[in-house]
């Protein structure tokens, strides 16, 4: 039995030190030079815009995130320092919304709902839809293409805000 357990713990050793018990190292990839690089951005470091100026501080306010160079697919955040509805419009590229903070209710096709935090939707391209969000909201879009706004009776105005 000690033979046997001496020759197993001389094979392991064996096999350890002389490498094969260690993992492969894989071969050191170089970037191409059109591949993309990856994107790290941190909430505190991001440049918020007024979407609508005329609203001041009360303004929702967007961040583009990234914008694929090809297809112009876009990620952006927009959060809302008031509460507003924000009027019937469309995209010409399907859309999607999680709200990350606050909620919003969304309304299209005779359908309305509330969505909070980790809510998710999906909105084909140019359905036209409306949406009421709640002061502080934050939500994440993606949009598969350039990112548009097509108001169907006009952007909102200060009559808009909510309470």
């Amino acid at each position: 039995m000690k033979t046997v357990l001496y020759v197993t713990v001389a094979v392991l050793v064996t096999f350890v030190v002389s490498g094969r018990g260690q993992q492969r190292k894989e071969p050191a990839h170089e970037a191409k030079k059109d591949a993309p690089e990856a994107v790290f951005k941190n909430y505190k470091d991001l440049k918020w815009d007024k979407i609508l100026p005329d609203l001041g501080e009360s303004s929702p306010e967007i961040c583009i995130l990234h914008v694929d160079p090809k297809t112009k697919a876009t990620k952006l955040l927009i959060r809302t320092p008031k509460g507003i509805h924000v009027r019937k419009h469309w995209h010409s590229a399907n859309e999607t919304h999680t709200m990350i903070v606050g909620t919003a209710k969304f309304a299209c096709d005779g359908k309305r709902i509330e969505q909070g935090p980790g809510s998710f939707n999906y909105l084909p391209a140019k359905m036209v839809h409306e949406a009421w969000t709640s002061e502080g909201s934050v939500g994440f879009i993606t949009v598969d293409g350039q990112w548009d706004v097509n108001w169907v009776d006009g952007a909102p105005t200060a009559t808009d805000l909510t309470k």
